[in-house]
């Protein structure tokens, strides 16, 4: 009798955080990525746990909705090629984010906003 083995997410999700690394290294070099770091650096723009920014600020919302765009459509392509739900891979993506962002950024941890 053959032994059936259960397939855990662990391996799918170990290959979306060395895509996530290379990802966030690409983006870096851009001036999208630029303009995120001086709304991070202001405090208009905070890193939510989820992997999308939050305006902290009204005047950053239109800035915050765009990087929100660029993120979904990276996070979609991760979750359909790793075969997970969406959210799951912007968790994993906020994981990594909240590790590489500077001091002084705002992040939101169990629904509080504090500074790395």
């Amino acid at each position: 009798m053959q032994r059936i083995q259960k397939v855990t997410t662990t391996k799918p999700l170990l290959g979306m955080i060395n895509a996530i690394v290379l990802a966030l290294s690409l983006c870096g070099t851009s001036v999208w990525a630029d303009n995120l770091e001086n709304l991070r650096a202001s405090g208009a723009i905070g890193e939510r746990y989820d992997g999308y920014v939050v305006a902290r600020e009204p005047g950053a919302r239109a800035e915050a909705d765009a990087i929100n765009a660029q993120r979904k459509i990276i996070y979609q392509q991760k979750a359909a090629a790793q075969g997970v739900a969406i959210d799951q891979v912007g968790k994993v993506y906020a994981e990594e984010i909240f590790k590489k962002v500077p001091a002084g950024t705002w992040i939101q941890v169990n629904g509080n906003w504090i500074k790395k």
